[in-house]
């Protein structure tokens, strides 16, 4: 693992040296993009577009245009835009996690304390753990400031969970969501009951992908020279007076699943 930032963890007075890592990894297959007349790769270059000549990487800069004119960026003028955010990940308050809708989380990251911040970074964990309090925080990471929650993750580490800012989020007022009536007792009734019948203690380990199995079996069977079937799925549909139907179907399912 490589870390993608090195600065420390603001806790009031007390600074924690820590390095940062990406804590996931893509699950998808690596497939590749191909000409369709003779299977060769796709490369995407970087283009000039006034002399449709490539550009390498080292001759390219980033700008802002004001007034039909690009004022260029360099490294310096990134790291002069709060400097203290770019090397100081700062906690500004303490909150109960579950006081965060999960529509604001991101990407995690895991966080490895550096030489002589090994005692500070248990204690940080330790007492997050035993509060069951998590972290909220700022910093400046590839040319962005970063809100992100600190919490502990397994009871071993300390993780950080990358944020959406409010300004982040859209807004849904244009969906056509339906006002309509109220459900029935009975309706609600039964699908509470449908809910407490499902309802069990989160395991991830359950959870698997299993798209990326099913399309590499078909991979397989393709390089073998065997046909595809595509098997007929039909669109599910749900009509409002078929609702009490479903809902006993799905109860009665439940109950001779867990029979």
């Amino acid at each position: 693992m490589r870390a993608i930032w090195n600065g420390a963890i603001g806790f009031g007075l007390v600074n924690i040296p820590i390095k940062l890592y990406s804590a996931t990894d893509s699950s998808t297959l690596d497939l590749d993009m191909l000409d369709s007349k003779d299977l060769s790769n796709i490369r995407f270059k970087r283009v000039n577009e006034k002399t449709g000549k490539e550009v390498v990487w080292e001759n390219i800069v980033k700008g802002y245009k004001i007034e039909d004119k690009y004022i260029v960026l360099n490294d310096e003028d990134f790291e002069a835009a709060s400097p203290e955010k770019s090397k100081v990940l700062s906690i500004s308050q303490f909150v109960k996690e579950t006081e965060i809708d999960p529509a604001f989380f991101e990407t995690p990251y895991f966080l490895e304390p550096q030489k002589n911040g090994e005692s500070a970074y248990k204690l940080l964990l330790k007492a997050l753990t035993k509060t069951k309090m998590a972290g909220i925080g700022s910093f400046v990471l590839r040319e962005r400031e970063v809100l992100c929650l600190i919490r502990p993750y397994e009871d071993k580490i300390l993780m950080v969970n990358r944020m959406r800012y409010p300004e982040e989020m859209r807004d849904f007022e244009d969906l056509k969501i339906p006002s309509g009536s109220a459900p029935k007792p009975a309706e609600l009734k039964m699908a509470e009951q449908l809910i407490k019948s499902l309802a069990t203690t989160f395991e991830p380990t359950k959870y698997k992908d299993t798209y990326n199995a099913d399309l590499l079996k078909i991979i397989k069977q393709k390089a073998k020279g065997k046909k595809i079937k595509l098997a007929e799925v039909k669109e599910p549909e749900g009509k409002a007076t078929d609702l009490m139907a479903m809902l006993k179907a799905s109860l009665e399912k439940g109950k001779k699943k867990a029979g």
